[in-house]
């Protein structure tokens, strides 16, 4: 080593500098791909995951500070839910309800001529009730009638009225009314099951 290092010394000053140079660079070489390099992925790796983590950790932040109102979104939606359902009357319930619309026509003053419920229309978690229903009596008394039924806790909907008949009877006027009252049934398990294959099936025959 030292007959190695008196050789060098020996030289021009310009190939000791050359050597040095060289030695230098070498070191630094060395320096990159046995520490620096292998030191940079751990790093590169390191700083990916703590990003990821960061992005975790804000989503849950996010998750966390918005819990509150999702919370009672829920709620607000679940009795919105429980009004719409409370709404829909099961199958036992309808023969009382078609009775108290009769019975409140009756007690608006109006007569009955036609009281005919028509086939149900079942849709997905419901079913529509169809009746035909021809009252007789005065306009107010008609009014009364379409009022009462809207104050109903169930829902029924009153269309296509049709206006018939009018006649003077002293010092009123008596006239016909057709309408169609569309109520609605919730419809259980059982029957939304079936409507659900039964759908299936035809959907599948179109294809």
């Amino acid at each position: 080593m030292k007959e190695l290092l008196d050789r060098i010394l020996a030289l021009p000053r310009q190939q000791r500098i050359g050597i040095l140079a060289g030695l230098i660079i070498g070191l630094l070489a060395l320096d990159y791909f046995f520490l620096y390099s292998p030191q940079s992925l751990t790093i590169s790796q390191l700083t990916e995951n703590i990003g990821k983590m960061q992005q975790e950790r804000d989503k849950k932040k996010q998750l966390v500070a918005n819990l509150p109102k999702l919370e009672q979104q829920l709620k607000e939606l679940d009795g919105r839910l429980r009004q719409a359902v409370a709404q829909l009357p099961d199958q036992k319930e309808i023969p009382d309800l078609l009775s108290n619309i009769s019975s409140k026509a009756r007690e608006s003053g109006l007569e009955i001529m036609i009281f005919r419920p028509r086939a149900e229309n079942p849709q997905d978690f419901y079913s529509e009730i169809p009746v035909d229903v021809v009252v007789r009596g005065g306009f107010h008394e008609l009014v009364a009638f379409f009022d009462e039924v809207g104050r109903l806790n169930r829902l029924v909907n009153i269309r296509n009225i049709e206006i018939r008949n009018p006649k003077v009877q002293g010092e009123r006027v008596s006239l016909d009314a057709t309408t169609l009252a569309t109520t609605f049934r919730f419809l259980d398990e059982t029957e939304r099951k079936k409507i659900a294959e039964r759908k299936a099936k035809a959907a599948k025959g179109k294809g």
